[in-house]
């Protein structure tokens, strides 16, 4: 279910899908990087100005499905304009700073990005550029991403399936609104 918070600036409520803690798994596979399964847990929140901001962890995954080491850390502001472009500026703990632009779907929620620029700090790994796709796919956030070196033409390299968190406040707060619902269950749907 999507949300839209009251105190959303308008101008972000084509993104509202994005909105929340989300965590799940994804595969990494990138000629000259360790090919892994991953865990993620990514934020997207807001504060009333007309960005999103982002933030997201990952972390490598034994073959049970338990932490290894971190894999990479990212952070960023994701803003849309009334025409539905998205834009957003990021960095990467590897030294790595991006602008994406690219545009919401019409009528469904998924964002297409390319990067428009890239920067580098010397110590970072050859990069130069990207795609991502992300969308709302039945409750879950879903998204691929695509990358480029000198010496590796675009492909994809990373891609996860992630669920939302609820938090112990929402269960609650969900719990309280079911007091008017009738005792069979069955009424309700009369």
């Amino acid at each position: 279910m999507i949300e839209i918070p009251s105190d959303l600036n308008p101008d972000l409520v084509p993104l509202a899908f994005l909105l929340g803690t989300w965590e799940g798994a994804g595969v990494s596979d990138f000629p000259g990087a360790e090919k892994c399964n991953f865990g993620q847990s990514a934020t997207f929140s807001h504060d009333g100005r007309d960005f999103i901001e982002y933030v997201s962890h990952t972390w490598v995954l034994d073959s049970e499905g338990n932490k290894v080491r971190p894999l990479e850390t990212e952070s960023g502001f994701w803003r849309v304009d009334k025409d539905r472009k998205v834009e957003v500026v990021m960095v990467r703990d590897s030294g790595v700073v991006e602008v994406w632009y690219g545009e919401l779907a019409d009528q469904k929620p998924q964002i297409d990005l390319v990067t428009d620029a890239v920067a580098r700090t010397a110590a970072s790994g050859p990069y130069s550029g990207g795609k991502r796709l992300y969308g709302y796919v039945k409750g879950d956030l879903m998204w691929v991403g695509e990358k480029a070196t000198p010496e590796v033409p675009l492909r994809p390299y990373m891609s996860a399936q992630l669920k939302k968190v609820v938090s112990p406040e929402q269960v609650e707060a969900w719990a309280k609104d079911l007091g008017d619902l009738p005792d069979d269950g069955i009424a309700f749907f009369r």
